[in-house]
């Protein structure tokens, strides 16, 4: 695959016998031998080990990074307690999403972990808009290690991660240099991130996939594994049209962000985000629970019955979850037919399917709290 970057983990996946693909500029795992299947319901089980080594990682420094950092994003970053981490948007002046992020607050600075199909543009929007200094980390890998057995099997490697809750993070040191780790990610199950220099990421990973529990884990069931948590992917479910209150991601604005708080607006689109918090927006991300076996996938439209003409809204994300064996779907309809139980026609191949709205998420969180 010409002109695809790597990641330090490459060799280590080729052992495996991963099959790659290109995704987000990079060569990377979709799968192992075992399949989607049984990655995923492994990590549901045990612990499935991710590369998200093309994840951009960036060092955001000052005295008042969080105040000028809250100029580009609606979250509190300001009352982020040391060694905490919280989710946050860059958002643009329509109060569309500009790309999700992970943002930590490690004392004297802040540490982002940005997506990869939008790190180039995150850091030049970063850099043309802050006076503090935005520093790009390009010699570390970044591994997830997630599953109800991450805490026991990351214990064994580095002592005292079973003290921390859910977004807390920590640097500390490691048979593998110094390593950052945050209680966190991208499966709706309990686990880890850990950022590690480039050289010692195979070593690391090798000590991990040691353990009987862990197995490594590609981008196929990544995927699934956050559909069924009800978890947004970047130009699927959320984009420079979608905002944040539509896009059911309210809870990531802090009531001091919002209208009467203390440090209300001040972020791109606040006028339209502080609006739609206020009085509603006028649709809904929300979960879809097809009838029968065959999920129904991104950009299927969605209608209010068999016989009408044009849909009401669309199919985001959608794949068979494993795990509640059935297919899951996310999209967007119209407020006024996002309540749970509503019944909506998805076309697929030519047809018209039945398909409920359905609560988010389809499995319940296993977060340490």
């Amino acid at each position: 695959m010409p002109d695809l970057k790597r990641t330090a983990l490459y060799e280590l996946h080729q052992e495996l016998g991963a099959k790659m693909v290109p995704f987000a500029g990079y060569e990377m795992p979709v799968q192992y031998p075992p399949g989607v299947m049984k990655e995923h319901l492994h990590t549901r089980r045990a612990a499935g080990l991710f590369d998200v080594s093309h994840m951009g990682q960036v060092i955001v420094r000052g005295a008042d990074a969080a105040a000028q950092l809250e100029t580009l994003v609606p979250a509190s970053l300001a009352g982020l307690g040391e060694s905490r981490q919280r989710y946050g948007l860059f958002t643009n002046d329509d109060g569309g999403i500009l790309d999700d992020l992970m943002i930590a607050n490690r004392g004297d600075h802040l540490f982002l972990v940005v997506n990869a199909a939008c790190k180039d543009t995150d850091i030049a929007h970063m850099r043309a808009n802050l006076s503090c200094p935005v520093e790009v980390v390009a010699d570390r890998a970044l591994l997830a290690l997630q599953g109800p057995a991450a805490e026991a099997v990351l214990t064994d490697i580095v002592p005292g991660v079973s003290a921390m809750r859910f977004m807390d993070v920590i640097v500390t040191d490691s048979a593998f240099g110094e390593v950052w780790i945050s209680r966190s990610g991208y499966t709706g199950e309990d686990g880890f991130e850990v950022s590690v220099a480039d050289d010692q990421a195979i070593a690391l990973a090798r000590a991990l996939l040691a353990s009987d529990d862990v197995e490594p884990v590609g981008l196929g069931a990544r995927d699934s594994l956050r559909l069924e948590a009800g978890l947004c992917l970047y130009g699927n479910d959320i984009d420079t049209g979608t905002s944040p209150v539509e896009a059911g991601l309210s809870w990531s604005i802090q009531k001091v962000r919002r209208t009467g708080g203390d440090r209300a607006g001040g972020f791109p689109g606040a006028e339209r985000i502080l609006s739609e918090l206020d009085n509603g927006a006028s649709r809904r991300r929300v979960g879809l629970a097809p009838d029968g076996r065959a999920p129904m996938r991104d950009g299927t439209p969605l209608f209010d019955s068999e016989t009408a003409d044009k849909p009401v809204g669309h199919v985001t994300s959608g794949a068979f979850g494993p795990t509640v064996e059935r297919p899951v779907s996310m999209g967007y309809v119209p407020t006024a037919m996002a309540e749970t139980g509503t019944r909506l026609f998805g076309e697929v191949r030519g047809k018209r399917m039945p398909v409920t709205v359905a609560d988010l998420p389809f499995t319940p969180p296993n977060f340490k709290r």
